[in-house]
């Protein structure tokens, strides 16, 4: 669902797959071993003692009411307070996760001290919980034992005044004290057990929570395919799209040509993202239809669509691999030579040459070590290795000078010759080129042309030239 990243963090879903998967195993691992072995000897020792004195036995479980509502009073708290310390120890991984990605942010701001102090409040929090647990599992085991040793009294007192009597022998009295003795591990483990199983329990549940979510994009049962015949014409119809926040497209028609360039311009929060983003269906429209050669997006095979597209995103993202394994991902075994042509196409080539290892050079987690027009870069040659039918540029030239930018152009319009793609920038000097741009404002298209005819038009596209021909003309004094 669209706002599954809003609620679960990144340190969250890391602590349930790792600390909450611990606590599971460890309960279907040595807790239902241990448990079986509970009721097993359980079970035959009590079947052994009835055979020697029935009513001795009964005597002897007189305890096991008391014993059971106090393993389901204790088992409940734990299984409680131990979920509340996992939602705490999430709290905490995405708290580090947070501080150790944003850490120059962190250093920039002069909040070490702040954050450290609320790190330690946040430790301080967990252990008093922990604690909390300890000392309920403390609770625990001395009242099971105490009374198991209530079970034994009675065993003793009745045992002794039945041999008094003459109802049991010495021998019959001495063995039935030897069984009792059998079940005091059976018990002990029991208290072990059910903490097992009360964690795992509360684990199982986070875990579940994560597991049960329906995923919002999936292909339809019988989806059609396009296979050779896929052109790549774009069409939207109607489009509306809100979010929790607010409406981000409100009623956009528009259609983009088979093999064409496009471009698509706007201010900030006009809806431009959030348009490219429905092409590859990385989110479904509120209302409208948006068609691909004809075929609303939602009848088609997501994994077949996204193969055919080339998807760039605004905030670039590199993994912490090499350069050459970050250009091909999602590419199996592209050869060396393949990956190299997509980074010339891409104008990375002329760094490639001056990293110490070329095209294997580490680039750091998140691509720490590249400037931010290199990320662009790596990214635009990440999408052209794909050989893509689609190509969607979002802003992905902002942090590349503008004569690198005109080179990568260039470059792409040949490759790209007679397929489609789609650019969005604040940059008029990116997009002039287009056969056709559409301006968003406020979620709506505003006004659709040539370069040529926006500008005669004198609409918001022409005052966006003409301040950055003014900027470019101060640039030059």
């Amino acid at each position: 669902p669209s706002g599954f990243y809003a609620k679960y963090r990144t340190g969250d879903i890391m602590s349930r797959a790792t600390n909450d998967l611990n606590a599971v195993r460890m309960m279907l691992g040595p807790g239902v071993m241990y448990w079986t072995e509970t009721v097993v000897t359980f079970a035959f020792v009590i079947a052994v003692m009835a055979s020697v004195d029935l009513p001795l036995t009964l005597a002897s479980l007189l305890p096991a009411p008391v014993i059971s509502l106090v393993v389901m009073a204790f088992g409940k708290r734990i299984h409680d307070r131990f979920e509340k310390i996992q939602a705490m120890f999430s709290d905490l991984s995405s708290r580090v996760q947070e501080n150790i990605s944003g850490v120059r942010v962190v250093r920039a701001y002069v909040q070490e001290d702040a954050e450290l102090a609320h790190f330690e409040r946040l430790n301080r929090e967990f252990i008093a919980q922990n604690i909390g647990l300890a000392r309920l599992s403390g609770m625990f085991m001395p009242t099971l034992q105490g009374l198991v040793g209530v079970g034994f009294l009675i065993v003793l007192w009745a045992g002794g005044y039945r041999l008094l009597n003459g109802s049991i022998t010495l021998g019959a009295f001495v063995m039935f004290n030897t069984y009792m003795g059998m079940l005091v591990w059976p018990m002990i483990a029991l208290g072990w057990v059910v903490n097992l199983m009360q964690r795992g329990a509360a684990s199982l549940a986070r875990i579940n929570e994560l597991r049960n979510q329906v995923p919002a994009i999936a292909s339809p049962p019988s989806p059609v395919l396009s296979g050779p015949a896929f052109r790549g014409e774009i069409e939207f119809r109607g489009v509306t799209l809100r979010y929790p926040t607010g409406t981000a497209l409100d009623g956009v028609s528009l259609r983009i040509p088979a093999g064409q360039t496009v471009a698509i311009v706007g201010h900030t929060g006009s809806g431009k993202s959030s348009l490219l983003q429905l092409i590859p269906r990385l989110i479904d429209p509120t209302e409208g239809e948006v068609l691909v050669d004809g075929v609303d997006l939602r009848r088609r095979s997501v994994e077949e669509l996204r193969s055919l597209i080339g998807f760039v995103p605004q905030e670039t993202f590199l993994f912490s691999a090499t350069l050459a394994e970050n250009i091909a991902f999602g590419v199996n075994g592209a050869p060396p030579e393949e990956i190299l042509s997509a980074a010339r196409i891409a104008g990375l080539a002329p760094d490639i040459e001056t990293f110490p290892q070329g095209l294997e050079t580490a680039v750091g987690e998140r691509g720490l070590t590249l400037s931010g027009g290199q990320k662009q870069r790596a990214a635009i040659a990440r999408a052209l290795l794909r050989n893509p039918k689609i190509l969607v540029l979002d802003d992905a030239l902002s942090s590349v000078d503008t004569l690198t930018e005109e080179t990568i152009l260039r470059a792409l319009a040949e490759f790209m010759r007679g397929r489609t793609t789609i650019l969005v920038s604040h940059r008029v000097s990116t997009v002039r080129g287009a056969s056709r741009i559409f301006v968003l404002e406020h979620g709506r298209l505003a006004e659709e042309g040539t370069h040529e005819e926006l500008i005669a038009a004198g609409g918001y596209y022409a005052g966006l030239y003409r301040k950055q021909l003014l900027e470019e003309e101060l640039e030059a004094i």
